[in-house]
């Protein structure tokens, strides 16, 4: 656990790769915006959200509906895009100066020379829910069944994706066995399952609700929760977390230090309301329509949130055993734990 100012450099091999990556964060340069304060006064921040409008990046913008980015003096400006790994991508370009996405690439970008790291954990639970399409429900028992399947992730080297390949090695399956398919989220994601695209995929609230209530599928597995973390995964899973490069946050402590007050305070505050009380503070459209569906989907995956933005104990060893299982790079790397987060902000914020 890092709490001192530590030095940064990227690896040689690292920079070369920004050149790529940047040329792949210019097409989120378009994305959707939903930052009220993003042009207010106060210290601006850029923070790019793999899906606003998934139920386990909830926090993101509760924040700023509670307003407590203003209260802190921060103009946040919340971008969106359709998968974690493309937060990543806008994070490494420098287009934004944190990411609202999954703890796991901090590790995967750590072995590709990059220094980042989560500042505050959302998390202690992956919050990911294995669906399958209803055709295909009869015929898939566990992941041991995944050999030959087409199975829906929200972008090839996202975390859906990570997790997939996991449970799929874990269960006999070689990665070359199965066929993963980018399908986003929400409405491309039902769609696929409809049409048959795939036969089962990895998602999140609110789409699982959307598609037991359409009963187009049906739940596999459940790591919404902590018990199904433990179960699928083998100990605590930190997911949904605000990440951020190293040396930014070495170099603007102060800035760091407000967000991570102001996530810690969201945080506490969803751990003493009810889901539909949560509900009720988001957008509108959040819900598409159907607000007791919507409150039930916070509801179920509540259970997945810290109260107070810590890492839980042993989950960076579980997130490291599990992307160890299937990604030949991070196998063969010593990776260093205690440089993919801190507790410094946080400890701080509750303190």
């Amino acid at each position: 656990m890092r709490t001192t100012v530590r030095r940064s450099a990227l690896a040689a091999a690292g920079l070369l790769a920004l050149a790529s990556l940047t040329a792949c964060a210019n097409d989120a340069a378009g994305t959707a915006s939903a930052g009220s304060g993003g042009d207010g006064k106060g210290t601006k921040v850029k923070i790019m959200v793999g899906g606003l409008d998934k139920v386990i990046y909830l926090p993101a913008m509760l924040t700023q509906r509670l307003g407590y980015f203003d209260a802190e003096g921060l103009a946040v400006e919340l971008l969106s895009e359709p998968a974690g790994v493309q937060a990543e991508t806008a994070l490494v370009s420098g287009q934004v100066q944190g990411a609202v996405g999954f703890y796991d690439h901090t590790l995967d970008l750590q072995v590709k020379g990059k220094e980042v790291e989560s500042v505050v954990q959302f998390s202690h639970a992956p919050g990911e829910v294995e669906v399958l399409s209803t055709k295909a429900a009869d015929d898939i028992s566990s992941p041991k069944d995944f050999k030959g399947r087409k199975l829906g992730v929200t972008g090839l080297g996202s975390s859906t994706d990570f997790l997939t390949k996991y449970l799929a090695v874990k269960n006999g399956v070689n990665v070359s066995e199965f066929t993963p398919v980018a399908v986003g989220a929400g409405p491309t994601f039902i769609s696929a399952l409809q049409k048959g695209a795939i036969d089962g995929g990895m998602t999140t609230d609110p789409t699982v609700a959307t598609v037991l209530d359409k009963g187009v599928g049906k739940i596999l597995l459940d790591m919404r929760t902590p018990a199904g973390s433990e179960a699928a995964l083998g100990g605590p899973y930190p997911s949904s977390s605000l990440y951020m490069q190293t040396d930014w946050v070495n170099s603007h402590k102060d800035t760091v230090q407000k967000l991570a007050n102001a996530f810690v305070k969201t945080l506490q505050w969803m751990s003493t309301h009810s889901a539909t009380e949560i509900a009720d503070k988001m957008p509108a459209d959040y819900s598409q329509g159907n607000k007791v569906l919507y409150a039930s989907a916070i509801k179920s995956t509540l259970p997945m949130f810290t109260d107070d933005g810590v890492m839980p104990k042993n989950g960076p060893e579980t997130v490291e055993k599990v992307l160890k299982a299937f990604n030949p790079t991070i196998k063969n790397a010593d990776v260093d734990l205690d440089r993919t987060y801190t507790t410094e902000f946080v400890q701080k914020a509750t303190g």
